[in-house]
């Protein structure tokens, strides 16, 4: 394997980044999205999230984006702006290299510096078990599931709430 690097993204990396995330969409349950974000959407999402001093990175080897992680707004109301929702997704032949925990471990110093207190995964909770595997060896812990609430693919899937306490007050 060849030299990994966790780096800000930039709009440069948002056409790889669609490419990474689009089979997410149309093939599994992991993500509850229906429809394939177009490049405008990419833009509008990655505007969003840096404009508000969150982090959006990705994971290039050898130079090539692998995969990408996110904090975003866990809900839009004011008394939640210290809390975030992680989102990492990889590419296919980047997965079971370790790449998702060095995304994850960086998502979570530079939530911490930007005055994020809560970090939630919400993870839908089927064909998934490397989510909560990989959220769980970082201190994640599991504080909720809900039953049912997302359907896709013509099936009914659970989400499995995680939190990571970053200990900023």
């Amino acid at each position: 394997m060849g030299a990994v690097l966790i780096r800000p993204a930039a709009t440069d990396d948002l056409e790889r980044i669609a490419a990474i995330y689009a089979p997410y969409v149309t093939d599994t349950v992991i993500t509850f999205e229906i429809e394939v974000p177009s490049a405008q959407e990419w833009r509008q999402r990655f505007a969003a999230i840096t404009e508000s001093g969150l982090p959006f990175l990705v994971a290039t080897l050898d130079d090539q984006v692998v995969g990408f992680a996110y904090a975003g707004p866990y809900r839009s109301r004011p008394a939640y702006r210290q809390t975030a929702e992680d989102s990492i997704y990889l590419a296919p032949e980047s997965r079971g290299l370790g790449i998702g925990g060095r995304l994850l471990d960086e998502l979570i110093v530079r939530t911490r510096a930007v005055g994020i207190r809560e970090l939630v995964a919400v993870i839908a909770d089927a064909d998934n078990p490397a989510s909560p595997a990989l959220h769980a060896r970082r201190g994640f812990v599991e504080v909720g599931r809900l039953t049912g609430v997302g359907h896709k693919h013509d099936r009914w899937v659970d989400t499995l709430l995680m939190q990571l306490s970053l200990g900023v007050r």
